[in-house]
């Protein structure tokens, strides 16, 4: 058995716990920013597959307490690299510190370089590291003198799905946004509503859910390189997850909608690299303009928030816009990302019902929720 750690957005460990919970796994500890479950060799390839909502699948390798630079290169060098780094492997450190006695990131990286290639070179019973085959990404982490060192088994970071083409302004990860999603009331058989939404990264991640289909399926991962999983193992979750995609039965509620011609278009080719074109209806439209008479539904959106006065300006209007079409309408849920507090001050049907703290990237933000009533 082995321990890896799925990272993640701070705010959404949970979603991430749960997604690994229905791949069936059981040990779990969550912490900040990161889930760690115990797993098998087979389940790299199935997780980097399949989880939605985190960052990366690293394996924990060790973690210990390090307040010198000679600590950090002996307990270092007694971790068993080996077993997942060969003679020829290429590796890396990148590094990060927090809150610690050894605060240099550079220094604290060339280290761990040098104490894992010497732990290399004697398992190995070599005189050299040519470093020609296979990527190995390792981490040294350090938060309050505690050591954390991982490899890095996704490469690209599992946002990159493979179906955006190009980004938007300031777009939502899809990871980010697949999050979104989760955290919702929504489900498939509900119709679900973005007036803003940009280059459809929600909304596809929504036709994603509701397809079942594995948001890793149509790109790559560093450890598919690597000689202690194998291709077999890979093949075998690449194909159990193509058998998992729900056919078409029906059709899912989604529409999308941006005063931007350009960016539908890029929404729709979007839509159309992950598959899912068919399921979401994408059209040329103002908030302003945009009348909604359906009783039930859910809206999830990320309405711009800027810093110039005209920026202020237009967001008023698109807050008086949403409070004028949803006030009433106790049948619907809202869901709003924005990094501005003063929206529950324009939105004015109630109370949210919930506020999340989220991190975009850097930027915090809340995720409103008014909870609608629920369809019969």
């Amino acid at each position: 058995m082995i321990t890896l750690i799925a990272t993640t957005k701070y705010g959404l460990e949970v979603i991430v716990k749960t997604e690994l919970r229905q791949l069936g796994f059981d040990d779990i500890n969550v912490q900040p920013g990161r889930v760690e479950f115990t797993a098998t060799l087979a389940d790299i390839p199935r997780v980097n597959l399949w989880l939605r909502c985190a960052d990366r699948v690293r394996i924990k390798v060790g973690e210990f307490k390090a307040t010198t630079f000679d600590e950090l290169f002996e307990q270092t060098k007694a971790l068993a690299w080996e077993a997942w780094i060969p003679a020829d492997g290429r590796f890396d450190v990148r590094g990060r510190s927090v809150k610690s006695e050894l605060f240099s990131v550079r220094s604290c990286q060339a280290i761990v370089k040098k104490a894992t290639a010497e732990r290399l070179l004697a398992a190995h019973e070599v005189d050299e590291l040519p470093e020609i085959s296979a990527d190995y990404t390792i981490e040294v982490s350090l938060l309050r003198d505690v050591a954390l060192l991982t490899i890095d088994t996704s490469g690209a970071g599992l946002h990159k799905r493979g179906y955006r083409e190009e980004a938007g302004e300031a777009p939502l990860k899809e990871t980010f946004a697949a999050g979104l999603v989760l955290l919702s009331f929504w489900n498939k058989e509900r119709r679900l509503i973005d007036p803003m939404c940009g280059s459809g990264t929600i909304l596809i991640e929504a036709a994603l859910i509701a397809r079942n289909i594995a948001p890793g399926l149509k790109r790559s991962f560093a450890s598919e390189a690597w000689p202690q999983i194998g291709t077999d193992l890979w093949q075998e979750a690449r194909r159990d997850a193509a058998n998992a995609r729900k056919k078409r039965k029906g059709k899912i509620k989604l529409f999308g909608y941006d005063n931007d011609g350009q960016v539908i278009k890029l929404a729709r080719r979007n839509a159309s690299k992950a598959g899912v074109e068919r399921d979401i209806t994408f059209e040329q439209k103002e908030v302003t303009d945009l009348w909604i008479d359906q009783e039930h539904g859910v809206v999830i959106t990320n309405p711009p928030y800027g810093v110039r006065m005209s920026d202020f300006r237009e967001i008023n209007q698109i807050y008086i816009a949403l409070n004028k079409m949803f006030r009433k309408k106790w049948g619907w849920s809202v869901y709003v990302l924005t990094a501005d507090e003063k929206f529950p001050d324009y939105f004015k049907r109630a109370e949210p019902d919930r506020v999340r703290k989220l991190y975009n990237g850097t930027l915090k933000t809340n995720y409103y929720q008014y909870h609608g009533e629920k369809p019969q």
